[in-house]
C-alpha cells in the first residue's frame, strides 16, 4: 500500500472529482490488475477503473494506469491510500455501449454520428437536446465538409469512456484526415471533445477558420477569460459578445504562472429559463490564435478564428480541446468558473519518488542524500526553458545556437525535442513529486506526437519520423536516427494512459529500422557513433516496452557493428575533414550511454569490455590539463567540451566495475557544467517572431541533455561519498 497525496489547490471544494495516476511496479508484484484498490484515510473505498500499459516479461504488469474519483475539502490537503490486494467490488456499468456510440455517463446521455457534418445524432442533459455542431473547417477554398467514417472505444468503464472518431475534412478535390475524441465521466454531464486536423495532403493547409457552434436560444450570455481574477463581458441588447486572444492581445498582459501547469480560464456561457452550454478552450493563451462568440443564437467557439490563419505543412497534425458543460438554469457563473478553471488545471495526485525508484522502470537518478545545491541547480535547469505560445509552437522552443549559426537562413530554429525533454521532465516528477514537471512532459510530449512526427509522406525515410531540428519544425525535411526520441513518448503513455504516444513511439521505431536499411549504414565506420548510438537507444527502449524480440535484431547488428568500427580504428573514431579521423567526445558518450541499455538486455561480456574500452581512452587522451574533456580532437576544436552526457558514460563503467575512479574523473566536468543557471525572471522578454509569441530564451534543448548524465552521476558520487 501507498500514499496517494492530493496538494492543496482549490479554494472550494470538490465531489466525485475524477482523476487519473499511473504507477510502476516491481517484476512479479502483480498480476491481475483488477486487484488494484483506493480508499481513503477512514478506510472508505473508492471506485477505481485501471488497465495495464506495460508488462514485465514474465508476464507480470509494469505499469498500472488507474482512474478513480476523489472528495476534496476546500485548501485542505489529502490523502488516499493505494494497494494490490484482494478486496470486494461494486458491480457497475460501463458508460459506453457495446458499439461504443451509444453513452449514458447518468448524468447525460448522447448517440454518435457517422452522418456528413455531425458528431452526434442526439445529446440530452435534463431532458433537454443539446446542439453541438461538427468542427467547421474553412480554407480559401470555402467550408469543407466533415464526417466520420467509424468510431473506436478508447477505452471504457465504469468511471470514464474515452471514444475515438477517425474520418475526413473535404471540399470538391480537397481532403484531409480528421480525429474526434470524446472523454464521458461518470455522474457528470460536462465531457471533453478534442479535434485534430492531421495534413495527409502533399502541399499545406491554410485553416483560415476552425470553429464549433453551439446553437441555443439565449437570454443571458456571457465571455470570460483570467489569469487571476476572471474578467466577464455580459452581452447587452441583444448584441454579441466576441473576446478574441491573440499575440498582440499576450504580448502585453502579465502572467506568472508556469504556463504548462496554468495560464488562465477562458470560456463562453449560454442560457435561457430551461437550460445552458458553457465550452472552455484547453490552454486557449497557449495555443492562441483562440476566439468565442456569444449572443442570442447561441456560442461559437473559434479553434482559428476569422482573419487568423493557421498553416498545417503536409505531414503535421495539431490537436485542440473544449471541455462542454450542459446545465440547468439555476448554475451561477461563479460555478462555472470554478469547473473550467479545474479543467485548466486539474487534479493531478503524487506519489512518492520511492514507488518509481523501488519498480526500477527508470534510470536510478533517486540520490539517497540529497544535496541543496545540486537540487537547486535542477530545478533551475527544469524551470529555465522559454515558452512558445501559438497553435503550432505550444510545447517547443528555438534554440538560440542553431539560429544564430544560421541554419534556418535567418529563421528561427526549432528544438523540435532534441535530447528527449519529456523524458528528462518525466524523470524529474519521478524523482521529486512535483506536479509541474509531470505538466512539463506532457506538453512537449503533444506537441512533439503532433508536429514533429510525420503523419504523412510518400517517402518512407520520412513517414512515421520525428524532424530534425530546423526552421518553421519541418521545414529541413530531414530525419534521421541520432534525432529521434521515444523514451519520453512511453513515459506519457503510461501516465496518462492514451495510446497515441505509443503509436507515435512505435511509429518512430519503425522509421529508425528503414532508416538503418541505407547503404551508408551498411559499412562500419561509415556512421559516426551519435546516429547508430541514438538508433540503438531507440529501439532498445521499444524492446523494454514490448518485450517484442523484432526490435532487437537491428540492436544486435549495431552492436556488431561497432565491434566492426572498434577493430577496423583501433578506436571508435569519427570521420571529420576529408583526412581526419578524430575522437568526439559526445558521440562516444552517446555510444556508451546506449550500448548500456543494450548491456542490461543482453548483458555480454564483449559489450562491458568494448564499452570499458573506450570509457578508459577518453579518459586517458580527451582530457585538458585542467581535468574538462574537450570538444572534438583537432587543435581548432580543442575547446571545453560543455555536453555532460560523458558523465553518464563514466557513471556506467563505475556502475560495470565498482572502481570510483570513473567518478573521479568526472568530478571537474560535473562542477562546470553547473555554470551560470539563468533565473526564471532576468532575461525573460516577450517577443512576436516567426508567428510565435517568444517568453524566455532557453531552448529545451540544456535541460533534456543535462537531466540522466547529471543526475545518475550525481546519484553515483553522493553514494560514493565524493560530494
Amino acid at each position: 500500500m501507498f500514499e496517494i497525496n492530493f496538494e492543496k489547490v482549490y479554494a472550494r471544494p470538490l465531489e466525485n472529482e475524477p482523476y487519473f495516476l499511473a504507477f510502476p511496479l516491481k517484476r512479479g508484484e502483480l498480476s491481475d490488475i483488477s486487484r488494484i484498490y483506493v480508499e481513503t484515510e477512514n478506510g472508505v473505498s473508492m471506485p477505481v477503473q485501471a488497465k495495464a500499459t506495460a508488462y514485465w516479461d514474465d508476464g507480470s504488469i509494469k505499469w498500472a494506469f488507474m482512474r478513480s474519483v476523489a472528495d476534496l475539502p476546500a485548501n485542505t490537503n489529502v490523502r488516499y491510500y493505494c494497494g494490490t490486494e484482494e478486496r470486494p467490488r461494486e458491480s457497475r456499468r460501463s458508460i459506453a455501449g457495446e458499439d461504443g456510440r451509444h453513452i449514458d455517463t447518468g448524468a447525460l446521455s448522447a448517440v454518435l454520428s457517422v452522418e456528413e457534418n455531425k458528431i452526434f445524432d442526439s445529446l440530452e442533459y435534463g431532458g433537454k437536446e443539446i446542439s453541438v455542431s461538427a468542427p467547421k473547417l474553412f480554407i480559401p477554398d470555402g467550408e469543407c465538409k466533415f464526417k466520420i467514417n467509424n468510431w473506436q472505444t478508447a477505452e471504457n468503464g465504469p468511471l470514464c469512456a474515452v471514444i475515438e472518431g477517425f474520418g475526413s475534412f473535404s471540399r470538391d478535390s480537397f481532403a484531409t484526415d480528421a480525429k474526434i475524441t470524446l472523454t464521458f465521466f461518470a455522474d457528470k454531464p460536462w465531457f471533453e471533445l478534442a479535434v485534430s486536423v492531421i495534413n495527409t495532403t502533399d502541399g499545406d493547409i491554410d485553416m483560415n477558420r476552425l470553429v464549433i457552434d453551439f446553437d441555443i436560444r439565449a437570454e443571458r450570455y456571457y465571455n470570460a477569460i483570467s489569469n487571476y481574477g476572471t474578467r466577464y463581458t455580459e452581452g447587452k441588447n441583444g448584441e454579441s459578445v466576441y473576446t478574441e486572444i491573440s499575440a498582440d492581445f499576450l504580448q502585453y498582459e502579465s502572467n506568472e504562472h508556469n504556463p504548462e501547469v496554468f495560464y488562465g480560464t477562458f470560456f463562453g456561457e449560454c442560457a435561457n429559463s430551461e437550460t445552458g452550454i458553457c465550452a472552455s478552450v484547453f490552454q486557449a493563451q497557449q495555443n492562441f490564435p483562440k476566439a468565442i462568440e456569444t449572443g442570442p443564437e447561441g456560442m461559437c467557439v473559434m479553434l482559428v478564428p476569422e482573419d487568423h490563419t493557421v498553416t498545417l505543412k503536409s505531414g503535421m497534425a495539431r490537436q485542440q480541446k473544449i471541455l462542454v458543460v450542459p446545465h440547468g438554469p439555476e448554475i451561477s457563473r461563479d460555478e462555472l468558473n470554478h469547473r473550467t478553471t479545474v479543467y485548466q488545471m486539474p487534479v493531478r495526485p503524487q506519489i512518492k519518488p520511492e514507488i518509481f525508484e523501488r519498480a526500477g522502470v527508470f534510470e536510478n537518478v533517486f540520490a539517497k542524500n540529497k544535496i541543496s545545491k545540486y537540487e537547486i541547480f535542477m530545478t533551475s535547469k527544469a524551470d529555465e526553458h522559454g515558452r512558445a505560445y501559438g497553435m503550432l509552437h505550444w510545447g517547443d522552443f528555438p534554440d538560440g545556437g542553431y539560429t544564430a549559426q544560421g541554419r534556418g537562413g535567418g529563421r528561427l530554429v526549432w528544438t523540435n525535442n532534441e535530447y528527449d525533454f519529456p523524458h528528462a521532465a518525466a524523470l524529474m516528477y519521478a524523482r521529486t513529486g512535483v506536479r509541474r514537471y509531470f505538466d512539463y512532459s506532457l506538453v512537449a510530449a503533444r506537441h512533439q506526437i503532433d508536429v514533429d512526427i510525420c503523419h504523412y509522406s510518400k517517402d518512407p525515410l520520412i513517414f512515421e519520423g520525428q524532424y530534425e531540428h530546423c526552421a518553421g519544425h519541418i521545414d529541413a525535411k530531414k530525419v534521421a536516427c541520432s534525432h529521434q526520441w521515444v523514451e519520453g513518448l512511453l513515459d506519457c503513455w503510461h501516465f496518462t494512459g492514451d495510446r497515441e504516444y505509443l503509436d507515435a513511439a512505435l511509429g518512430i521505431g519503425r522509421n529508425v529500422q528503414r532508416l538503418l536499411e541505407q547503404p551508408v549504414f551498411q559499412k562500419s565506420g561509415q556512421a559516426n557513433a551519435r546516429e547508430t548510438g541514438w538508433a540503438l537507444r531507440t529501439l532498445s527502449a521499444l524492446y523494454k516496452e514490448t518485450n517484442d524480440p523484432a526490435w532487437l535484431e537491428k540492436c544486435d547488428w549495431i552492436v556488431g557493428h561497432f565491434h566492426e568500427w572498434e577493430e577496423e580504428y583501433g578506436l571508435w573514431l569519427a570521420p571529420y575533414t576529408d583526412n581526419t579521423a578524430v575522437r568526439v567526445v559526445f558521440m562516444i558518450s552517446i555510444a556508451v550511454c546506449s550500448l548500456m541499455r543494450y548491456y542490461r538486455i543482453k548483458p555480454k561480456q564483449s559489450t562491458k569490455e568494448m564499452m570499458l574500452r573506450a570509457v578508459d581512452d577518453l579518459i586517458e587522451n580527451a582530457r585538458l590539463d585542467n581535468g574538462l574533456f574537450y570538444y572534438k580532437e583537432l587543435p581548432s576544436l580543442k575547446r571545453l567540451g560543455n555536453n555532460p552526457i560523458i558523465l553518464e558514460a563514466l557513471t556506467y563503467a563505475y556502475e560495470l566495475t565498482g572502481n570510483a575512479d570513473y567518478l573521479k574523473a568526472g568530478l571537474p566536468t560535473f562542477e562546470f557544467v553547473q555554470g551560470n543557471v539563468a533565473s526564471m525572471v532576468s532575461g525573460m522578454y516577450k517577443r512576436n517572431e516567426d508567428d510565435a509569441l517568444l517568453n524566455g530564451h532557453a531552448g529545451t534543448k540544456g535541460f533534456a541533455q543535462m537531466m540522466v548524465p547529471f543526475c545518475t552521476y550525481y546519484t553515483a558520487a553522493e553514494k560514493e561519498g565524493l560530494l
